[in-house]
């Protein structure tokens, strides 16, 4: 078996490693039974469960939509694809014990808004696949957000990523919460790749975490149904390539990468966006699909296998590289910490494409080698 074809089954093993116990135990209608609440906040039991849900689907939905697998991996794919409709029947469904928080509190706001994303990158098998009767739950769940005001920063995109999920739904939705999201943004926008968090500049990785992947799905969807949306879709994406640039750069030679700003305990979902800009085609050319993913893979490696990353039922823990609870926000609990699954998107792409073909160094391993590389 070739190394490529290695790598790409070490990805798709860290994800389920990841992903089997929530999807498991949610198809079982266990994962409040099942689940620890870990975090400082004491309400985060209220929360924590659609966390996981929605966060980690957000991550493995590119993979669960894709088409010509075959063998061992698509029936792993097949098998998770039917797991997931059922944990999100589970969630959305009043009479499950499992039924989730979209009405209490603003939290739900937020991971809403995760789990419309995930339907919105597997628009066939996380919607087009589900019951009638579960669209319907689903709908009233994404409906019951709209209660509470987002904040004045990248919580725009939530209810603007909630109306693009009802509108494939089929169901009415309020192009206003998306324009008004869209239009902030551009206005927030800061110059060289970069949006402030609100009118303000935060150091951190919610460019990646939130902002531009949110912005460059919305648009991707949503872009057709008014002229400014359209026009504003290649400038936003032109934006993310930028960024995703400096992502790249951001991973050391060690495959380690700076711990700055908040909600470091989403691990490597700190590269959602890169990983998206793999899977959408939109990388800038100077940087090649498999440089990506050797770093990525090194980023990955490092933090997963760091002792104390799971507890000992293999449910994640707090921490940045290991067990680390002191780092958690009092909003982090354990289901937050699964936005880390976002890493994971290139999944997504068939096992014949570039970014899983040979291995080549990345921009910082080629700089302190004192290399050629390039100056963009």
């Amino acid at each position: 078996m070739a190394h490529a074809t290695t790598n790409r089954d070490q990805w798709l093993e860290w994800m389920l490693q990841i992903g089997k116990p929530v999807l498991s135990a949610l198809a079982e209608r266990r994962l409040k039974e099942r689940m620890p609440v870990q975090g400082m906040g004491d309400d985060r039991g209220e929360y924590t469960y659609l966390q996981a849900l929605g966060r980690l689907l957000a991550g493995m939905a590119p993979w669960l939509e894709q088409t010509g697998l075959s063998g061992e991996e698509e029936e792993l794919r097949s098998e998770m694809a039917r797991l997931a409709r059922e944990a999100i029947d589970s969630a959305t469904d009043p009479s499950s014990p499992d039924f989730m928080n979209f009405a209490h509190g603003h939290q739900p706001v937020v991971d809403a808004a995760f789990l419309s994303h995930a339907m919105v990158r597997a628009p066939k098998e996380l919607l087009g696949e589900l019951e009638g009767r579960v669209k319907q739950n689903v709908a009233d769940c994404l409906r019951a957000t709209r209660s509470r005001k987002p904040a004045y920063n990248n919580w725009l995109l939530f209810g603007a990523m909630t109306e693009t999920a009802l509108s494939m739904l089929g169901e009415e939705w309020d192009p206003m919460r998306i324009d008004y999201a869209l239009r902030k943004h551009q206005e927030w926008y800061l110059g060289d790749g970069v949006y402030g968090d609100g009118p303000e500049f935060h150091w951190d990785y919610y460019n990646s975490f939130v902002i531009q992947p949110m912005m460059v799905d919305i648009l991707q969807t949503m872009g057709t149904q008014s002229p400014d949306w359209e026009q504003m879709t290649a400038d936003v994406v032109r934006r993310a390539a930028r960024h995703s640039a400096q992502q790249e750069r951001l991973i050391s030679p060690e495959g380690t990468f700076p711990p700055i700003g908040r909600s470091l305990a989403y691990r490597f979902g700190a590269f959602q966006l890169l990983s998206q800009a793999v899977l959408q085609g939109f990388l800038p050319e100077e940087i090649a699909p498999n440089q990506v993913r050797c770093a990525l893979t090194a980023v990955i490696r490092r933090m997963i296998e760091a002792p104390g990353t799971f507890d000992p039922d293999g449910w994640l823990r707090i921490g940045f590289c290991g067990d680390q609870p002191g780092i958690g926000e009092a909003y982090i609990s354990t289901g937050s910490l699964y936005l880390c699954a976002t890493v994971f998107l290139p999944l997504g792409l068939p096992p014949e494409h570039r970014f899983w073909q040979g291995e080549t160094d990345w921009t910082a391993k080629r700089a302190w080698a004192g290399e050629p590389f390039s100056t963009h």
